[in-house]
């Protein structure tokens, strides 16, 4: 295993932002950044033997300064939307920046930790990217410390470790917002996909993406994957749910959910016959088939489309501080936050 650095852009405060690349015996290699700690690049051969990269981004750092997609980043200290922009714990309430219509998405879009330098470590076969975000910015209260660590093995798996500690109460709620297509990622859409999702429940949203507080069953309805199903089969149904987002873009219930390491999703690839099959100790998976991405010039001088990726976010759910219903995203001195996500990339 090694990890190479390269020169990937600079920071708008001058710093050097580089680009971490990890490459295992069997030519799989991926690539992190300091910027949003983002995945950049992930390279996984087809059945014939050709490396294709299978995850949607820039080729410079300055690029994801904009990135209104968020292609790749890691988004904190709350990931998904919280309703009205506003919460209240603790008997105090706090407001957040309304970027999402009257509600409050990923934070916040120029300030949020997915447009923050992360300071990295290198390990033997990983990268760490630390972040400490000031008291009570962006309106969430407490002092925030926060790691990513991705790891590859020579198993072709990609490991996402973050661990985040706050000084007070808070909402602390990360995921990864890359966006896959494993027939490479300027091959166009993704709807050919075939996809399970070991999920028989989902939260139900509003017009505006805010989960009503039911968790329904989807038996019986477009947003059943518990049988693999190509992603375009039922994705322009006339079902609101789906009108509502304009395709998938909902929250998805894991199954048996107790905090260990599950398998919640496979993702297949007709064409070059890749496989990428998703775990998680997230109780949810934000499913969400790029139905926003209006031409976007990406990687390798490829313009992404509407439905060019696909995310699989695990996540605690949307809206979640004003769902008690829901697992709780509320931590501080008295609990840690800690997860992992895993991607695991083979052949059919």
């Amino acid at each position: 295993m090694a990890v190479t650095i390269s020169s990937f852009g600079k920071f708008p405060d001058g710093r050097e932002v580089s680009l971490y690349t990890m490459e295992n015996g069997n030519g799989m290699r991926v690539s992190v950044a300091n910027i949003g700690a983002a995945l950049v690049r992930v390279e996984v051969p087809d059945r014939e033997g050709r490396l294709a990269d299978v995850v949607l981004g820039f080729d410079r750092a300055e690029d994801y300064l904009a990135n209104g997609c968020f292609f790749g980043v890691v988004i904190g200290p709350s990931a998904n939307r919280i309703g009205n922009a506003s919460f209240t714990l603790d008997g105090a309430t706090y407001s957040l920046a309304a970027n999402d219509g009257a509600n409050n998405l990923h934070s916040h879009r120029e300030h949020g930790w997915h447009k923050c330098f992360w300071e990295a470590t290198v390990g033997e076969d990983s990268v760490t990217f630390r972040l400490e975000d000031k008291t009570d910015n962006m309106g969430f209260p407490g002092a925030k410390r926060a790691e990513v660590t991705y790891t590859l093995s020579e198993d072709n798996e990609l490991r996402l470790h973050y661990h985040a500690v706050s000084d007070r109460r808070t909402i602390l709620n990360l995921t990864n917002h890359s966006y896959f297509n494993l027939e490479g990622h300027g091959s166009g859409h993704i709807e050919g996909h075939t996809l399970w999702l070991g999920a028989s429940r989902y939260t139900p949203a509003d017009a505006g993406s805010i989960p009503t507080g039911e968790i329904a069953p989807v038996e019986g309805t477009p947003m059943d994957f518990t049988a693999p199903k190509r992603v375009g089969e039922r994705i322009d149904t006339d079902f609101q749910q789906l009108q509502y987002a304009g395709g998938y873009d909902h929250n998805w219930v894991i199954d048996g959910w107790d905090g260990t390491l599950r398998h919640f999703a496979t993702l297949k690839a007709p064409g070059s016959g890749r496989i990428m099959e998703a775990y998680t100790t997230l109780p949810g998976v934000q499913f969400y088939t790029g139905n926003f991405i209006e031409e976007e010039s990406g990687k390798e001088g490829q313009i992404y489309r509407r439905r060019g990726g696909l995310c699989l976010e695990t996540q605690y759910f949307p809206d979640s501080i004003h769902k008690p219903s829901f697992p709780s995203c509320v931590f501080g001195q008295d609990r840690e936050y800690d997860s992992v996500t895993v991607y695991r990339f083979g052949l059919s």
